[in-house]
Formats: C-alpha cells, sequence, structure tokens
C-alpha cells in the first residue's frame, strides 16, 4: 500500500492510501478534492488533472509519452514535474510523495 500527501489550490493537504492498479488521478478525484476537474476521466485527451510530482518521487514510472507531452505544453502552469495524473499509477509512486494541484485557473 502506497501512502501519498496532495497538496491541493489553496494548500489544504489531505492524505491517501491506495492499492496498486489504480491512476493518481483516479484516487484524487474520487477522494473529493475540490477544483480536480479531471473532465476526460483518464483518456489522455485533456490537461484537467495536471499535477506536479517530483521525479524524485517516482520509481519506475514511464516517462511522458508524446501525447501527455501535448497536452502538458497547452497548460497554463507547465512545470519540469508537471504530469497528467491519469498518466501515473499509484505503483510508480514512492511511499510519501507529494503531488500538487497547480494554481486554479
Amino acid at each position: 500500500m502506497t501512502t501519498f500527501t496532495v497538496v491541493a489550490h489553496d494548500g489544504l493537504e489531505q492524505v491517501f492510501s491506495t492499492e496498486a492498479g489504480v491512476s493518481i488521478m483516479e484516487i484524487i478525484r474520487d477522494g473529493g478534492v475540490e477544483n480536480f476537474p479531471a473532465i476526460c476521466g483518464g483518456c489522455c485527451s485533456c490537461a484537467t488533472c495536471h499535477v506536479y510530482i517530483d521525479p524524485a518521487s517516482l520509481k519506475g514510472a514511464p516517462s511522458v509519452s508524446e501525447d501527455e507531452n501535448e497536452l502538458l505544453d497547452s497548460a497554463e502552469h507547465r512545470r519540469s514535474t508537471s504530469r497528467l495524473s491519469c498518466q501515473v499509477l499509484s505503483e510508480f509512486l514512492q511511499d510519501g510523495a507529494r503531488v500538487e494541484l497547480p494554481p486554479a485557473d
């Protein structure tokens, strides 16, 4: 089981525990984090599940795909640590990782 912290737009922190095989997007969305639309539901066709994840907190995660990269280019607050949370499964997070939401638009 992996435990990680989500830092919301307002700085509020929420801790989640999860089993493998679930995307970070699903955990955040289903966990009731406000202002996290995840409009496409994990189809990698929007950037509304954009998050920041320190690469040191990822273990064995696939690199950003071409599709993910193009969508992140459309995100207003892209950083070098930006990922689409629908593309990162929970098993790729180090226990104790922090996932931050970008500023609300």
